[in-house]
């Protein structure tokens, strides 16, 4: 690890609050455990959740490991934070459906291989908690009037709010005692209406292990309209494409406010800082292609590459397509085939085994379609038409091999409109 993933997080506008920064960086200074909570209300998550998970992300492609914890046991109770009225208590059978959505769901966003990302239910041991024996144990260390004082229960107590609910902040808090206990996670990030419970359990493991633990709280976000994130006209935006298919998912980034897209490129993709400030202060019609390039990035992460073209491709047929410029071109997270299927270029897979060996350059014009056949392609390289990496061909026997290969691959031109590119795999 290079760069500190705290740095990282606060550099693209994911911090809001934060614990001792210092002591912060130190812990993440090497791998270490973090953890975000997602309820099971519903069998999807939806745009209002990306920040959380691409901040998982992030650590886990800077060497930390994410704990996913899904509150089966917490979700039985319902988290007052941020609501005027009590949530609908769900069935566990429920609950179990809608956590087995949401991990096949964080899975496109999250490695939860041998050794990776962990993915939890705190019902595990929240279920089977002796009443008694969690006042005596836990109970005790939080104050009533502190907890009234928490942001999350005062703007309850004016709608009403049950014994359930309030003891929701013991429970959260429980839970990051209990990972920092089992899976030696001290850090929690979460919204930041969150901060109240994060901050309790916090103090719950000084008490009880004397261990330093830590938290990160990220902007709660809206548009630059003032729009909820994620909301539409038609209703929220989901991540399951049986709720919002792909085509829709990626015309709501296609569409986003001019003042909100350097944040979300920032927020919502992977593309590296430096490419992010090069598009910085684009207007008109170059800045419609950086939506495009947006919406490909972030419909790409949550449905697959090929979700992401065929969005592209539909949403070019209606409303005509917009040509990538390469200068504008993210270098990083869009495969080099993408980014040329985006621009229209035509591609074709060759094994490196071929490229290895060699293939004279008629026969390669005339098998990708160049040109009409061999013969056609031997008279256009020696009439000087054909061109390898933008370097004319002088012979047309001569042998396009490894030398050739170029960011994974070979790019092929004859005359001056028609092009193509060899990508190079295995």
């Amino acid at each position: 690890m290079t760069e500190n993933v705290y740095d990282v997080l606060k550099q693209r506008g994911f911090v809001a609050q934060a614990t001792d920064e210092e002591e912060l960086r130190a812990y993440l200074s090497k791998p270490a455990s973090c953890y975000i909570g997602f309820d099971p209300t519903a069998d999807s998550l939806h745009i209002g959740s990306m920040v959380p998970i691409m901040a998982l992300a992030h650590m886990q492609r800077a060497g930390h490991r994410p704990l996913v914890l899904v509150g089966g046991g917490t979700g039985m109770v319902g988290d007052p934070s941020g609501k005027t009225e009590m949530r609908q208590i769900l069935s566990v059978e429920q609950i179990q459906a809608n956590v087995d959505a949401l991990k096949q769901q964080l899975s496109h966003f999250l490695d939860f291989g041998e050794n990776k990302a962990v993915m939890l239910n705190n019902a595990d041991w929240l279920l089977n908690l002796g009443y008694i024996e969690f006042l005596r144990d836990i109970g005790k260390h939080f104050s009533v009037n502190r907890m009234l004082a928490a942001e999350s229960y005062k703007m309850r107590l004016e709608t009403g709010l049950n014994f359930i609910e309030f003891n929701y902040m013991l429970l959260q808090a429980y839970d990051f005692y209990y990972l920092s206990q089992h899976y030696d996670c001290n850090l929690q990030m979460g919204g930041n209406d969150q901060w109240g419970n994060i901050v309790a359990g916090i103090e719950l493991i000084r008490r009880k292990s004397g261990k330093n633990a830590f938290a990160i709280t990220f902007p709660l976000l809206t548009t630059a309209s003032g729009a909820k994130m994620g909301k539409t006209a038609s209703g929220a935006v989901w991540l399951s494409p049986k709720k919002t298919n792909p085509f829709e998912f990626y015309q709501y980034w296609v569409n986003t406010d001019d003042r909100d897209v350097d944040r979300f490129l920032k927020l919502y993709t992977f593309l590296p800082m430096k490419e992010i400030q090069a598009v910085e202060g684009l207007e008109g019609q170059e800045l419609n292609v950086v939506k495009t390039i947006l919406a490909y990035e972030v419909t790409c992460q949550t449905h697959g590459a090929k979700e992401a073209l065929a969005a592209y491709d539909a949403a070019s047929s209606v409303f005509g397509r917009r040509h990538l410029p390469e200068d504008l071109l993210p270098s990083s997270s869009i495969p080099r085939r993408a980014r040329d299927e985006l621009q229209g270029v035509p591609c074709t897979v060759v094994p490196m085994s071929r490229v290895k060996e060699g293939v004279p350059a008629f026969e390669l014009f005339a098998e990708i379609g160049l040109c009409e056949s061999k013969s056609a392609a031997r008279r256009l390289i020696q009439q000087g038409g054909a061109y390898v990496n933008e370097e004319r061909l002088r012979a047309f026997d001569e042998h396009i091999g490894p030398d050739h290969v170029k960011e994974g691959g070979i790019f092929l031109k004859a005359g001056k409109k028609k092009i193509h590119r060899i990508v190079v795999e295995g």
